[in-house]
């Protein structure tokens, strides 16, 4: 018999309101919060203000570290822990997109951990991380249902992935009322994001018939809903259905990893800056174009979930379909395709190209490639 390893958060509150548990669920672990989010869209939302109100009703204590950058850095996340240190923090509350929730996972690792950020490049942490209730206020990364914290090195310009069981929060709460206010580009972006944890995942060489489940369902959610969510920001339906498309990605990712994509956008983002979601949707179709030849089932089972009619194809031309119809997906967002808008030069190559072909999630690629291989995507993008 097969067995199957499967992690997932302890809870998972969906649905309008979900915010307001926010205190309630802080109380079971702890009386003192440290509440993560970035440097000020929660504050100008109002998400920021239904925590806090939610921890005081709660009788839990609020010490607000609002210094989240996009791609937190290593300087950052110490910075927070030591914060949580001085205010005696037992629990942490993170407030916002993947850049927030990978911060506070960072500060919870190295609470009960110690040490630096650096110590744990290479290796997992030893102990469960402070309790986290994780709270997104997009619908994309997934960060609140992952063992996974990506963090920047800024000194040497290196993006930085830990993982651990003890990473995972205690707690997500899943409020599509808090996406509402996504500008459209981010709405493009994390949705984007999340499409391409969701394909990988079915495609990795270790998904499971319980990670493909949700991988399939997050495809078929965020193909019906991005662009409804892009185009019709107040489109609560659209939202609703991006958030659980992205929190079924998580899932499906958090258990059988990513692949190629992610491997190539990381130095995109530790390089040149380029946000995490818009630099895995330039790649996505290429990548995509680069692996349905070694997993042309799987490739035609994506077509499927996107909605495209491929009874009648050949199994090539199936799965081909797939890689067309999220080259249309990736028009209709309005997203930028071309890694020369954000200052990708032909000369800078030869670095991305180095650092993503020893990035580990190459090695769950239905297709090993070489540096050589990685260039020429790259190039087909410039």
């Amino acid at each position: 018999m097969k067995e199957y390893m499967f992690q997932s958060p302890a809870r998972i509150h969906f649905g309008r309101g979900a915010v307001s548990k926010s205190g309630t669920e802080a109380a079971r672990f702890g009386k003192s919060a440290l509440v993560v989010t970035g440097k000020g869209s929660s504050a100008r939302t109002g998400s920021l203000d239904a925590v806090l109100a939610s921890l005081k009703a709660a009788g839990v204590a609020a010490t607000v570290y609002a210094q989240v950058e996009s791609d937190p850095s290593v300087n950052t996340v110490e910075a927070g822990a030591k914060l949580a240190r001085e205010n005696g923090c037992d629990v942490i509350v993170a407030l916002g997109g993947g850049s927030p929730l990978d911060a506070a996972k960072g500060i919870a690792m190295l609470l009960t951990n110690g040490g630096k950020v650096t110590d744990y490049e290479f290796k997992s942490p030893e102990k469960d991380g402070t309790p986290i209730i994780a709270v997104p206020t997009t619908a994309g990364t997934g960060s609140e249902i992952t063992r996974f914290t990506v963090l920047t090195d800024t000194d040497r310009k290196v993006k930085m992935l830990i993982q651990g069981a003890g990473l995972i929060p205690k707690v997500a709460l899943l409020d599509p009322e808090l996406t509402l206010s996504m500008p459209a580009h981010v709405t493009a972006g994390t949705g984007m994001d999340a499409l391409t944890h969701a394909i990988e995942a079915y495609i990795s060489k270790i998904a499971t018939p319980m990670t493909d489940v949700h991988a399939l369902e997050a495809i078929r959610l965020i193909g019906e809903n991005l662009i409804k969510a892009v185009h019709g920001p107040e489109n609560m339906q659209a939202r609703e259905g991006m958030l659980r498309g992205q929190m079924h990605a998580g899932l499906a990712f958090g258990n059988a990893s990513v692949a190629l994509v992610h491997a190539m956008s990381r130095p995109l983002g530790a390089l040149f800056g380029i946000p995490h979601g818009q630099a895995n949707a330039m790649l996505l179709p290429v990548v995509m174009d680069y692996n349905h030849s070694a997993a042309p089932e799987r490739f035609r089972d994506i077509a499927r979930a996107l909605g495209e009619n491929v009874d009648d194809l050949s199994l090539r031309d199936a799965a081909r379909t797939a890689v067309l119809s999220v080259e249309e997906l990736l028009e209709e967002t309005g997203l930028e395709n071309r890694l020369s808008a954000f200052g990708v030069k032909e000369s800078d190559i030869d670095r991305l190209a180095s650092d993503a072909a020893v990035n580990g999630s190459c090695n769950f690629n239905p297709r090993k490639p070489d540096k050589e291989e990685i260039a020429a995507l790259y190039a087909a993008v410039l």
